[in-house]
């Protein structure tokens, strides 16, 4: 875009033999202007606003030097290049106390006026050049401030060479206040898998909801905000809150948030080790939770005294194949180490000592695969994860031993059974007798076994059984003695109690039910 050039002189045929001379489009000017005082030259220069004026000093109204000095008051950029006579060159002097540099003596030919007009104009494309220059270099001072104040606060927050005479310098260098200033520092971790994108995100989602946080960087896998403390916990609760919805509504992923307490900002260290403290802490209280200092028991050293891993307990009730048993068992177990926070490593050591007893429950062969669940259990990040990992490993191996000993138990009992059927007639036939005589195993213990499997107590399957073969019998033979049949079902010398049971169980006396056959 060409300069523009106003030309002022009262004398007519001075500024219509200037205007016409000079090639204002090849010098890349264009004279929008002209005016023959200096009252009407400050008026178009308001009109205008041109970038070059050419003046005569002597002129009625006002003369060329006040124009000058009016003109710098207002309009500083614009250059004048002034046009006197001989005798006036000492007054003209004063003019360069306002810019001035360029003064011609009259009369002045095109060669001379051109060359004035070109060093102006080097002058003002130097000038532009540079204004360029500065506000290409503050835009992006602008750009990158943020990110410049951010770097240096992240330096200041995790070197412990930085003193507080860096935050002092800090403020000068960015004229921000921060001497005693409240805050309060927030993590941010993301579970599962996540890229850089998804801590992008965050650090924008939470720019947007938190009010101007002073900080807001990542560092490593983590999101940080360092905020002013000027605000009550249910209020910065409901933020962070916010902030997780959103992300969660558009990464369909979780994030565990831990708050340190406020302080000044000179120990802000101090609150960035709380905080990645209380996100330790989420080993205990799981992914996904907002932990602060009142979250966090005080770590007591001497914690593993209080904790007695019985694993002779849990053997038992695996063995015996009890499901409801076992998951009591370790719920109770981890509920004791959470309670006692003995601290991640010494927590995963019993854990790890806990699953070694389980699977060694198994036989050799299958023990080897269950051996490679230890290197997943030391990755693990949660007690939860590990607790869901173990009871998972612990139920499999119980569900196998109760579907061993089921098939046991039926086996057993359909041994009994056989030897019921083989020993009908035996009058001592007896659940003591098969228990002590023939398996060897505890009367009391195969009579539990015999009610689970058959619904019924051993006794009265045993006198079911024999009325059903002595009503077969009493079919097949018309004319068998009850003495007879009572002692072929077992019931030796006592036909009368054996007419007592038949009754009892078929509403009739041997004798009656022939008659009905």
């Amino acid at each position: 875009m060409a300069y523009k050039v106003l030309l002022a002189d009262d004398e007519k045929i001075i500024v219509e033999g200037i205007s016409s001379a000079i090639d204002w489009a090849a010098l890349d000017l264009e004279l929008v202007a002209t005016a023959k005082n200096g009252i009407e030259a400050y008026e178009k220069i308001v009109a205008n606003e041109p970038d070059i004026v050419i003046s005569d000093i002597r002129m009625p109204g006002m003369d060329g030097l006040s124009l000058v000095k009016k003109v710098y008051e207002n309009y500083p950029t614009v250059k004048f290049i002034l046009l006197s006579g001989f005798s006036e060159f000492e007054y003209a002097r004063t003019a360069m106390h306002y810019g001035v540099k360029n003064y011609l003596l009259k009369p002045c030919n095109v060669e001379k006026i051109t060359t004035a007009l070109q060093e102006v104009l080097n002058e003002l494309r130097d000038k532009k050049d540079q204004d360029t220059f500065i506000r290409q270099l503050r835009e992006k001072y602008e750009k990158a401030r943020p990110y410049m104040k951010a770097q240096y606060l992240t330096e200041f927050l995790l070197s412990k060479s930085h003193s507080n005479e860096d935050l002092y310098f800090y403020q000068l260098l960015f004229d921000t206040e921060m001497n005693n200033k409240q805050v309060r520092l927030i993590l941010f971790k993301l579970e599962g898998e996540f890229s850089y994108e998804h801590l992008f995100a965050i650090k924008n989602i939470g720019a947007e909801i938190f009010t101007s946080p002073l900080l807001n960087t990542n560092i490593g896998e983590y999101e940080l905000f360092l905020i002013e403390d000027n605000q009550n916990l249910e209020k910065l609760h409901d933020q962070i809150g916010r902030i997780r919805e959103l992300f969660r509504q558009y990464y369909k992923s979780d994030t565990t948030v831990a708050i340190s307490d406020g302080d000044k900002v000179q120990n802000v260290r101090s609150l960035y080790r709380e905080a990645i403290e209380c996100l330790e802490h989420r080993f205990y209280l799981g992914e996904g939770s907002i932990i602060s200092k009142k979250d966090i028991l005080p770590t007591n050293t001497d914690s593993s005294n209080d904790f007695i891993l019985d694993e002779q307990q849990i053997v038992l009730k695996i063995k015996s194949g009890h499901l409801k048993d076992v998951g009591d068992e370790l719920a109770r177990i981890f509920e004791k180490m959470a309670d006692l926070r003995m601290g991640i490593h010494m927590t995963k050591s019993y854990c790890i000592q806990l699953y070694m007893t389980i699977v060694q429950t198994v036989d050799t062969e299958s023990m080897q695969d269950y051996l490679m669940g230890t290197s997943a259990l030391l990755g693990m990040e949660t007690v939860q994860q590990i607790q869901e990992y173990i009871e998972t490993t612990a139920k499999k191996i119980t569900i196998d031993y109760y579907n061993r000993f089921k098939s046991k138990q039926v086996s057993v009992i359909s041994k009994v059974i056989d030897i019921v059927n083989e020993n009908l007639g035996n009058p001592n036939l007896s659940l003591k007798m098969v228990a002590n005589n023939i398996l060897y195993m505890n009367p009391d213990y195969l009579g539990k076994l015999f009610r689970q499997e058959t619904g019924q107590r051993f006794s009265a399957y045993l006198t079911k059984l024999r009325i059903e073969k002595a009503v077969d019998l009493i079919v097949e033979m018309d004319d068998v003695k009850m003495v007879t049949l009572a002692e072929m079902i077992g019931f030796g010398d006592n036909p009368q109690y054996f007419s007592q049971v038949f009754k009892k169980y078929t509403g009739y006396t041997p004798s009656e039910y022939r008659k009905t056959t």
